[in-house]
């Protein structure tokens, strides 16, 4: 009781006495002072009206000298936490008390970032809500792929606006494919205002989207300034005559497309002659589909002088047009002075033999060609000679594959072809089979083929049935019947199983009850 250790700013603990503990110093020093001189008093000395207790600066001062100092220990440890609390305020207020321009600055920038979304799901999310349409979860999952192929999905014009939207500042989607998806003109112009900002695309897809002539206009427009686009697939949207004339600039002044497919639209004879005039120039594409058309007469003449023109095609698409005979021959003429044309397709162009024969006069001269499909033309075995001939003497000839699919060819070709496969072994030759008649073989009445299953194995016959009568009902319904013939192996055709269902349901109640087979077994 008595006495208050309370710690100064240097260190120091004072102890402070009461009252009553003066007084009695007092007189007890007043006591001593008849006996002895009093001593000096050391710095450690306790005052009259102040008890000091001197403490080193140093935390390993008196209290480890003297661990069993109680007095030591308590203010070691009371002058630790005030100093730690000193540093704590100190330290906040500079925190908190001290912003700068520059932390503000860095606050607002961090939250520009968060709020941010640079792969363009919430810019896609926003532009479905603007367009009235729900978002398609496959789009916001693959937004940030390389190759985004949304076949069938049914966007219509609305959703392809969304996703239009969504692409313009895209950096990530190389390839796009948004094919068979009823864009329509309206959807198909959304894309062409992306594409024309879009400078990452490089492949495009929009096949069977119902453009039409609108959207062709549209797409050629975008082609025009879009630099970056080397693969354009545009088949199936209904393109006509009128759209040739916008793709006819697009062939002239596009200098980035390697290759084009129109194919599955609407383009007739005049479209041909524009196109023709236009590929004649080009030099940049290397793959052209043209197929499923309908060029004929002045048109099929156009293209062909177009592609004898051109220097830079490798591979060209003209099946189904129906070019005729008028065609042929002028493809025979462009494949005279063409140099650069490795493969053609002429499939169903209503070449006749004499056609043929004209087309193959090309193939004397040509150094390049190596592919050549005539299938499916009215030709017959005398233009399949009249091809090969041309190949036979032709030595510096490049043809590795002839396809002369749906056509029979005789003997007579037979042998020249042998003759040409000893010159060059690598040749391949497809055609649609040889005009002599092949033995057929006699058709095995599938109950004979049970019967032989049964005889085999040494099977009752009622033995036989069970395997297919799960419930011992001693009838079975089709379903079972084959699945129970396919357990066995029994080699018979899907026909041949029908057939033999049939002959077995005589009252044609659709099921097989045990005295129906019976009958037909025993029969045979």
């Amino acid at each position: 009781m008595g006495r208050e250790r309370t710690p100064t700013p240097d260190g120091v603990l004072t102890t402070q006495g009461s009252g009553k503990d003066e007084k009695s110093n007092s007189r007890r020093g007043s006591a001593l002072g008849s006996r002895a001189p009093s001593r000096a008093k050391s710095r450690g000395s306790i005052s009259d009206s102040r008890k000091t207790i001197s403490r080193p600066v140093s935390r390993s001062g008196s209290a480890k000298g003297r661990p069993d100092s109680k007095v030591s220990n308590q203010s070691d440890s009371d002058t630790e936490d005030t100093r730690t609390r000193a540093t704590s305020d100190q330290d906040a207020m500079s925190e908190s008390g001290w912003d700068t321009d520059l932390e503000v600055e860095g606050v607002l920038r961090r939250k520009t970032r968060e709020s941010y979304d640079a792969s363009g799901r919430t810019t896609y999310i926003e532009a479905c809500k603007m367009n009235g349409v729900v978002p398609v979860s496959y789009f916001s999952r693959h937004i940030t792929d390389a190759e985004l192929v949304m076949k069938h999905h049914g966007l219509g014009p609305a959703g392809a606006k969304a996703i239009a939207i969504a692409l313009v500042a895209n950096t990530t989607i190389l390839k796009l494919n948004l094919s068979d998806n009823w864009l329509d003109a309206e959807g198909g112009i959304a894309v062409a205002e992306m594409l024309k900002e879009n400078c990452y695309v490089a492949e495009l897809d929009l096949s069977d989207n119902r453009l039409g002539d609108e959207g062709a206009k549209a797409m050629s427009e975008m082609l025009l300034q879009n630099v970056n686009l080397t693969h354009v697939t545009l088949a199936g949207n209904g393109f006509g005559d009128k759209s040739a004339e916008g793709f006819k600039e697009v062939i002239l002044n596009n200098s980035k497309i390697e290759y084009m497919n129109l194919s599955r639209n609407e383009f007739s004879e005049p479209a041909g002659q524009v196109l023709g005039e236009a590929i004649s120039e080009n030099i940049t594409i290397r793959q052209l589909d043209l197929s499923w058309n309908h060029i004929r007469r002045k048109g099929a003449v156009a293209l062909a002088k177009g592609i004898g023109s051109n220097i830079g095609l490798r591979k060209v698409d003209l099946s189904w047009n129906g070019l005729g005979n008028e065609g042929a021959a002028a493809i025979g003429e462009a494949l005279k002075i063409n140099s650069s044309l490795e493969e053609i397709d002429l499939t169903n162009n209503r070449f006749s033999p004499e056609g043929a024969v004209l087309l193959a006069k090309g193939l004397y001269a040509n150094e390049t060609l190596k592919v050549l499909k005539l299938g499916k033309n009215p030709m017959q075995t005398a233009g399949c000679y009249g091809v090969m001939k041309a190949v036979k003497e032709n030595a510096s000839t490049a043809i590795e594959y002839l396809d002369f699919s749906d056509i029979q060819v005789n003997k007579d070709f037979e042998d020249l072809f042998k003759e040409v496969k000893e010159v060059r072994p690598d040749l391949k030759c497809k055609h649609g089979g040889s005009e002599e008649e092949k033995k057929k073989k006699a058709k095995v009445n599938p109950m004979q083929k049970l019967q032989k299953y049964i005889q085999k194995n040494n099977l009752r016959l009622v033995d036989f049935f069970n395997k297919f009568d799960k419930d011992g009902s001693m009838s079975v319904s089709y379903d079972e019947f084959r699945e129970g013939l396919e357990e066995t192996g029994i080699d018979m055709s899907p026909d041949e199983v029908e057939m033999l269902i049939c002959e077995l349901d005589r009252d044609g109640d659709g099921d097989i009850n045990y005295s129906e087979l019976y009958m037909c077994y025993s029969k045979k």
